[in-house]
């Protein structure tokens, strides 16, 4: 007998950690069905994930259910109903777990759901479709039904065709649950998704973890051993999927200690978490790490005290930034700060604040999100009180609220946008530093750019990276008070991060002509290549800016958070030779 695990992830980068810790632990209890995997993408079309289910002529079928793909899901159900009707089909994971028995109204073609947790679940009702399996396309009914009504954690169809559900198991001991990479063929170029540790000890009322306040800890001994199988087989990120990572002080260091003295000097790994947990101690063993082996995200969601007090967060501000601020200092970890529009008493105003208090805060990447109203989640609870509407269709994101009109989450729209593009890119640090010192707030800025794209309608055109050099040059041209000195400064700037990141081909229109220096410069990439044991000239770039400045770019050095090569003023010749007759 076969049963397909089917994933449809958001991108091809991406895997589904769920099937595979299903299938290992399906095996490791020796059950003898024959379990496949078929990993998508939602960029595949529907036509191709269909026709390679087909043939793969599986006996049942499971699909891992999230908000961004539950809506393929659904086509394909549909589908599969035509080419397999005699398929059984199966859904599974959280977007599926909290409105079970609706699904299973709404959908007829869905035979059933594994509700929470699934490795046990899934090995049971293996177990329980190859009890019952005749042939292909053939199961006794009366010993499946049997099976499933002692299966805990499934909701599925009675024999009557009436929905039945049975009661929760118990949630699973972490070292129970196998290692999902027994080998890493498939994974080449891909994230690989981890976990340490399952629930969370928070309550935050747009969040499904929070239900899960059991916090489960994998051994330490076991870790360990998986994190070194990463680092031996050199995997280029690993993103840990724990809720809060460093709920557990003594978790958090260990793991922290042993990849930092097991550093491949190649493998990254992402973690999430409270900023304002991390004590002197962690901070102090963060300060140590290779630039690039960690990565860390942290949720600030907000900086309105009576938001955070409503949303049933407890945040120290204060240490936050001081937090942030001390791991900014030491040059070593790429920060990730979130924000989310569209929670209760955050008005456009109020998010204007909170953005420029994490924009203060300089992270490498600030994400702009938007409230996603998950169902199970209290914030579903409460969407009445707080005249919360969002979309019908996955994945549920905030329309307007009692405090922010849906023309707000527009315009927050076009700065979310902006924010990516001049921003998080790490393609216009300078001039982006710059250029918030023209208006009243950083906020200000990205909102007045959102709003010279809108007026210019470059949203609707796909703009390469020199033509958002040159639209950003535009925008800089039809401000009021731009003087001609101030322009001239501007455009060094543009030019200085254009080849800060890559020696591009393609100048921008704005640039200045080089082929007037081309003789006077020669001698500077000749003497450098020299003295750096033969570089190659390809990975070196002279700039020769308007404020009369020589810049040298080496691609070959690059800083390991931002990818930018290095950049160095040259001394120039004449200026040498007039300093010393001087």
């Amino acid at each position: 007998m076969k049963f397909l695990l089917a994933a449809i992830n958001a991108k091809y980068i991406h895997s589904n950690l769920g099937v595979y810790s299903l299938k290992q632990y399906a095996q490791a209890h020796h059950l003898g069905a024959d379990i496949e995997i078929g990993e998508y993408t939602i960029n595949h079309q529907m036509e191709h994930i269909l026709k390679d289910i087909y043939i793969r002529k599986p006996d049942v079928i499971g699909f891992s259910c999230y908000i961004w793909n539950i809506s393929y899901v659904e086509e394909l159900i549909h589908d599969l109903e035509n080419v397999l009707p005699d398929v059984p089909v199966w859904l599974g994971g959280p977007e599926v777990s909290f409105c079970a028995a609706d699904m299973l109204e709404r959908e007829p073609n869905i035979y059933g759901i594994m509700i929470g947790e699934g490795e046990r679940t899934f090995a049971s009702l293996l177990e329980a479709y190859e009890a019952a399996w005749k042939a292909p396309g053939s199961f006794d009914k009366e010993k499946l039904a049997e099976r499933l009504s002692s299966i805990p954690g499934l909701a599925y169809r009675g024999q009557e065709g009436d929905v039945l559900i049975t009661p929760p198991g118990p949630v699973m001991n972490m070292d129970d649950i196998p290692f999902s990479y027994q080998d890493l063929k498939g994974f080449e170029n891909r994230i690989i998704y981890y976990e340490s540790s399952r629930g969370c000890p928070f309550s935050c009322s747009y969040c499904l973890s929070s239900i899960d306040k059991s916090v489960r800890f994998r051994s330490l001994e076991l870790v360990k051993k998986e994190l070194d199988f990463f680092l031996e087989h050199q995997v280029p990120q690993v993103k840990f999927v724990d809720r809060t990572f460093n709920c557990r002080k003594d978790h958090a260091m260990a793991i922290w200690k042993h990849i930092a003295d097991h550093d491949n000097g190649i493998t990254n790994f992402h973690f999430e978490i409270s900023a304002d947990l991390l004590d002197e101690d962690e901070l102090l063993l963060l300060g140590t790490l290779r630039p690039g082996l960690v990565q860390l995200e942290i949720g600030v969601q907000t900086a309105n005290l009576q938001t955070i007090h409503e949303i049933r967060r407890k945040t120290d501000l204060n240490r936050l930034k001081e937090v942030v601020a001390r791991i900014k200092k030491g040059h070593n970890i790429h920060q990730h700060l979130d924000l989310i529009a569209g929670l209760p008493f955050e008005d456009y105003s109020s998010f204007k604040r909170s953005f420029c208090q994490v924009y203060e805060m300089e992270p490498d990447e600030l994400q702009l999100g938007f409230l996603k109203v998950l169902k199970g989640s209290y914030m579903a609870e409460k969407a009445a009180d707080y005249g919360l509407l969002c979309r019908q269709s996955p994945p549920y994101e905030v329309l307007c609220t009692n405090w922010m009109s849906y023309g707000d989450i527009l315009r927050l729209k076009g700065v979310e946008e902006m924010v990516e593009v001049y921003y998080n890119s790490r393609q216009f640090i300078h001039t982006t530093a710059a250029l918030a010192g023209e208006f009243d707030s950083p906020f200000d800025m990205f909102e007045s750019l959102a709003q010279y794209y809108e007026m210019e309608k470059l949203y609707e055109v796909r703009h390469n990276r020199t033509a958002r050099y040159e639209i950003l040059y535009r925008f800089l041209c039809s401000l009021r008070n731009m003087t001609a000195s101030r322009l001239k400064k501007f455009r060094d700037l543009l030019i200085y991060d254009l080849y800060l990141r890559e020696n591009v081909k393609s100048r921008p229109d704005f640039a200045a002509d080089q082929t007037q220096f081309k003789n006077d410069i020669k001698p500077y990439y000749d003497d450098y290549c020299r003295a750096h044991r033969q570089k190659d000239k390809r990975m070196v770039h002279i700039e020769v800016m308007e404020d009369g400045r020589y810049i040298l770019f080496d691609y070959e050095v690059r800083d390991p958070l931002t990818y930018n090569g290095t950049a160095r003023t040259i001394q120039r010749k004449q200026e040498t030779e007039m300093s010393t007759e001087k």
